[in-house]
């Protein structure tokens, strides 16, 4: 059942959820066995310059878990209720946030310059391609957007696990078992050119998407799966 915001639950839910989930980050990075390629090793690809890590929205948790060890991050996240959820997590791990979304409305817009400005600072954006509510595995026009505007390649990331559950929800959050391998795979970086019209956004759009998919279709093969599905 979802708590009321501004309710006595939904107030301690904020408080307890990321400490608790930080803890869960932590006991899994300590116990299971990450392949070589992580994701600081992948950001080689940008010439120790910021860029934009892209990644599908079920596979946040092992994201973060890596992407906390190196660089200095940005992030956006939904200007809702429960975006405060995962901002408190992100500046827990030492993450800059931007509330807002990736639209073209007054609120995206500001948020988009606020992305920008922080990465001139040089932040590395993490953003989550299908957005905050999908459809899963469907990227969004924003990180398109962010690139052209900043000039900073695309780094598509793909994480799976050799041994994992998933949560019910719309992207069928993972969540790697203790012990188990990981594994994060890049895709091949994709330079964004500036002043796109709506034509060339949804070209760099299908191609980012292809991207990404194709890391996740390498990352699942690696433990025999096609995918993160129950029947993958």
């Amino acid at each position: 059942m979802a708590l009321e915001h501004g309710s006595l639950g939904h107030r301690l839910a904020r408080t307890l959820v990321p400490p608790l989930f930080w803890g869960l980050a932590r006991g899994l990075d300590v116990t299971c066995r990450w392949q070589e390629d992580r994701l600081p090793a992948m950001a080689t690809t940008a010439n120790g310059r910021p860029f934009i890590a892209a990644f599908w929205h079920y596979s946040l948790l092992p994201i973060l878990m890596q992407a906390r060890r190196r660089h200095r991050w940005v992030a956006m996240v939904s200007a809702s209720a429960d975006g405060e959820f995962a901002a408190r997590i992100l500046q827990r791990i030492g993450c800059a946030v931007v509330r807002g979304s990736g639209g073209r409305d007054k609120g995206g817009v500001a948020a988009l310059k606020a992305m920008v400005g922080q990465m001139a600072d040089g932040r590395s954006a993490a953003i989550v391609a299908d957005g905050s509510k999908g459809p899963a595995r469907q990227v969004q026009a924003g990180v398109i957007v962010l690139a052209s505007h900043t000039g900073l390649p695309i780094l598509p990331v793909a994480a799976a696990a050799s041994r994992f559950t998933t949560l019910g929800s719309w992207d069928r959050t993972l969540l790697p078992a203790p012990f188990s391998t990981i594994a994060l795979v890049a895709g091949e970086p994709l330079s964004v050119p500036g002043h796109l019209d709506a034509t060339g956004r949804e070209h760099y759009r299908q191609d980012l998407e292809a991207r990404l998919n194709g890391a996740y279709q390498e990352a699942w093969a690696r433990f025999g799966r096609q995918g993160h599905s129950p029947d993958g």
